[in-house]
């Protein structure tokens, strides 16, 4: 009979049904290439109000491919789809598995995600269904626009059927939608039609729950199972046994294909994992050198999709798995690879209440000076916006190799999660990172051979009229009453630092590896010679005084504000104690 297998990635039967991308079936698009979808013309509106009800705005069904579009990125659509499971940790999730699944309908591969969450109720499932709805408020959730579901699911397939089991008030039920691009655009629909049927499944059995006729619920059943990859009632009720008691299943189908008529995601090159057909295919017949690079974690989340689940989330779960083809991705922390780590703290000056703190950790990748990675991992409420982001220009060669972890709450990211708004918040930050990635460099460059900075050993020289001592030369010069410092370990021990980035005067400390002879810090002094790197970093030291100065003035309008309230007080009391004398003088005299 006709039903969906789930075949398991490690499933070596040769009996599994063979793709078949040509197909005369009329369940299908005539444009199977995601980027072209959306090009149809709009046919004239069929709907009018009936006697008595008001016009209302509806959906076209091109606004869902054209919503979809929002995701450059098949694996950023992918991000939202783990981040709704992951976010049903707060009502118990342990697990998320995504794989690959096959319809004998047409024998073509469809995308599974299952969680064991709390699930969807009638309720829930229809808000899920729906444009710009969500219940997801509290501050440790990633979605809040209650749209990622329309548009990630849209992006991967033209269709995608869910199922869901949820237990509210002691009510448990099962629901199961349709949002089928597919069926709307073949029947010539104008507005987002969404089949769905709910069952009260608190007894031993389960009853459909009506919220019209009879008639209704049995349209809803019928354009169901014409349009998914089910053909019969038993058949979609059997999708709900791997679910158990709670959760919710989701089967993206009809996946989208690449210019070239294949599928846009790769699921033969490996069978643990998921690929971007186009991505990975620029990556042969390379230089060894750019394959090294191209090696490392930052080139392959581009194309490997267990790549990117493993540095998607900031902190490790403690009771969860993503479960990618029948393996559980390991998480990966950027941090803990990173060699010389040094902490930057960062307060940034936002208009919100209360006073945020971003710590930034820097160091080298332990391939440094091999490999030329740089970039700074950005992350907002323990979700990868923004990975290995270059705050520098292409032909900069000063900070490679470094590699920075911040997680940014303070800002928000855009619609599809791979990107921050863009505001004035966001450029200071920026102006910030460069900031940490120059002054690191210039104090560490030497512990993976490069030389030393000579700016910043001339500041330091100048500033503390001593020269600077590195391993292996002799320290001739000496002051009085002072010992010669002890030389110097350039041996690549760990170096372990921390930085604060609001203070009022910049201070000069001498590298790891550096003496001065002097234990104290100094301040910054001006140089006679002033090179691109110095216009550059007076130029960025301005930019942070002015944010300092900002920061100080937005503080002083509190005080004065402060201020005059409390003189608007003093100035209420006094007259109410003018009133009260006033009062007792008249009721002397009156006596």
């Amino acid at each position: 009979m006709n039903v969906l297998e789930i075949i398991d990635s490690d499933d070596e039967d040769n009996n599994r049904p063979q793709v078949q991308n040509n197909t005369s079936d009329d369940r299908r698009l005539e444009n199977r290439s995601f980027w072209k979808a959306g090009a149809f013309d709009i046919g004239p509106t069929k709907w009018t109000p009936s006697q008595g009800e008001l016009e209302h705005a509806r959906v076209h069904p091109k606004f869902l491919h054209s919503n979809a579009t929002s995701h450059k990125w098949a694996f950023g659509a992918i991000a939202e789809l783990l981040d709704n499971a992951v976010d049903e940790i707060n009502n118990g999730a342990t697990f998320v598995k995504v794989d690959r699944v096959y319809s004998k309908r047409d024998n073509s591969p469809a995308l599974l995600f299952l969680d064991d969450g709390g699930g969807m109720d009638p309720d829930g499932i229809r808000k899920c269904m729906s444009l710009g709805y969500s219940t997801k408020k509290t501050n440790n959730t990633i979605g809040q626009y209650g749209n990622g579901f329309k548009t990630s699911t849209m992006r991967l397939g033209a269709d995608v059927i869910v199922f869901s089991r949820a237990n509210r008030n002691g009510r448990a039920t099962q629901s199961v939608g349709l949002l089928s691009y597919t069926f709307l655009r073949r029947t010539g629909q104008d507005d987002v039609i969404v089949p769905m049927i709910d069952f009260d499944i608190s007894k031993h059995w389960s009853e459909p729950i009506l919220y019209g006729t009879q008639e209704d619920w049995s349209t809803n059943l019928k354009t169901i199972l014409e349009w998914s990859p089910f053909a019969t009632k038993d058949e979609l009720i059997q999708q709900f046994e791997d679910i158990g008691s709670h959760g919710t299943k989701i089967i993206i189908f009809n996946l989208w294909l690449n210019d070239e008529g294949i599928y846009e995601l790769n699921f033969d090159e490996d069978e643990e994992d998921i690929k971007l057909r186009d991505e990975s295919a620029r990556l042969t017949k390379l230089s060894k050198r750019t394959a090294d690079t191209h090696a490392h974690i930052s080139y392959r989340l581009l194309h490997s999709l267990r790549a990117y689940a493993s540095l998607l989330y900031l902190r490790k779960f403690n009771n969860f798995k993503i479960i990618l083809r029948g393996k559980p991705v390991e998480q990966y922390v950027i941090a803990d690879d990173l060699k010389f780590r040094k902490v930057a703290v960062y307060k940034p000056h936002v208009s919100s209440a209360g006073q945020a703190v971003a710590e930034t950790t820097l160091g080298f990748i332990k391939e440094a000076p091999a490999i030329g990675i740089t970039g700074f991992n950005v992350y907002h409420k323990n979700r990868l916006i923004r990975p290995y982001w270059k705050v520098t220009g292409e032909g900069h060669s000063k900070g490679y190799g470094i590699v920075g972890v911040l997680e940014a709450n303070f800002i928000e990211p855009a619609h599809d999660k791979q990107d921050f708004e863009r505001s004035s918040v966001f450029s200071r930050l920026e102006m910030k990172l460069k900031q940490m990635q120059m002054e690191y460099w210039k104090e560490h460059c030497h512990l993976i051979g490069h030389q030393p900075d000579p700016t910043y050993l001339r500041r330091l020289e100048k500033a503390s009229s001593v020269p600077l001592q590195t391993q292996g030369e002799p320290f001739h010069h000496t002051i009085p009453g002072r010992a010669v410092g002890p030389r110097p370990d350039l041996s690549g021990s760990q170096i372990h630092g921390r930085t604060n980035y609001n203070n009022d005067m910049p201070m000069v400390r001498p590298p790891p590896g550096f003496q001065t002879g002097l234990d104290q810090e100094v301040a910054c002094a001006g140089d006679g010679s002033r090179g691109i790197d110095e216009i550059c970093d007076e130029n960025i030291e301005l930019f942070m005084r002015c944010e300092q100065y900002m920061q100080r003035e937005t503080e002083l309008k509190s005080t004065v504000a402060d201020l005059e309230k409390e003189v608007a007080d003093t100035k209420r009391k006094c007259a109410e104690l003018s009133s009260r004398l006033e009062l007792l003088r008249k009721q002397k005299l009156v006596r």
